[in-house]
């Protein structure tokens, strides 16, 4: 109930913690922690983490075959994540349990229509239009953003100083460690793949697809419900963190609201986009190896 109540009030990082503490309770009740599961999924996939979602959905249809709230939200985690085989697979196995649901058959059919015309954005490979005066591969959604790319230059090319390059959205992916790709979500919003970084323990969190409309603080309340084992002394609380960005080129480092949206990041004046990953670095409030790691660095704060 408390997880309904913050996914009503579209809190949907609270909603998962909420869903999360209900599920660890092990009620032995199949369909109650089937429902769980799917109410999870639902609110992991508005926090756009597509892969945790559709594994909750897995595990829901495990516990009730025939839970059709599981196999929708399947279905839709399969069509962000551009499986549309597999999208179609779940439809079907819905639409055998009834054959008149309305979602299921819109899912069925547009799954159907994208995996023939193959023109989903993070499947196409050739688009052009020009951006400040450069050829950027890709529609001018990004430019339309103002969102700034840079690509690793190779070593017959300079780096690109205005922080664009002619790309493909598949190409300007492929040298990335992740192999995400940013795609477009049927509301026409960009799903990025975003990577956390934790200097102090030297580790790493790694969201698929975080939605650009997504504050940083609903993935924090998510990826800190429960303490990482490696924080043994218990500072990666959500509302004790600190995120930043670095600009590499002027060697300053820019503090990151936990409140502000990816977009909102994204569109900062000093922000580039390399590789095809935003990066974000996190630290413990106050912690001596933050004030070591800032010492001698132009340090921009909130």
């Amino acid at each position: 109930n408390e997880g309904n109540e913050y996914f009503r009030e579209k809190d949907y990082g609270r909603a998962v913690a909420a869903y999360s503490e209900g599920l660890r309770r092990r009620s032995g009740d199949a369909a109650l922690d089937a429902v769980l599961l799917t109410n999870r999924a639902a609110a992991h996939f508005h926090l756009g983490n597509y892969r945790s979602a559709l594994n909750d959905a897995i595990q829901a249809k495990k516990l009730k075959p025939t839970h059709l709230k599981a196999i929708i939200r399947g279905a839709l985690c399969h069509m962000e994540l551009k499986n549309f085989l597999e999208a179609i697979a779940w439809c079907e196995e819905g639409l055998q349990i009834d054959s008149k649901e309305k979602k299921l058959v819109e899912i069925r059919a547009k799954a159907d229509k994208l995996k023939l015309e193959g023109t989903f954005l993070g499947t196409q490979t050739d688009f052009s239009t020009h951006c400040q005066g450069r050829a950027v591969m890709g529609t001018d959604l990004l430019c339309k953003r103002n969102i700034k790319l840079v690509l690793e230059p190779s070593d017959e090319e300079e780096e690109v100083t205005d922080g664009l390059a002619e790309m493909s959205l598949d190409g300007f992916h492929s040298d990335s460690a992740t192999g995400a790709k940013v795609h477009l979500d049927a509301d026409g919003n960009l799903n990025w793949p975003v990577l956390f970084l934790y200097p102090e323990h030297e580790q790493t969190d790694f969201t698929v697809a975080f939605h650009e409309h997504s504050r940083f603080i609903d993935h924090l309340m998510v990826m800190f419900a429960e303490l990482p084992p490696w924080d043994l002394e218990k500072k990666y609380l959500p509302n004790n963190l600190e995120l930043y960005f670095e600009d590499e080129e002027r060697e300053e480092m820019y503090e990151v609201n936990p409140e502000h949206t990816l977009l909102q990041v994204l569109q900062h004046e000093r922000y580039f986009v390399k590789a095809g990953t935003p990066t974000v670095l996190v630290f413990a409030k106050r912690s001596p190896f933050s004030k070591k790691y800032f010492s001698g660095k132009k340090v921009h704060r909130l």
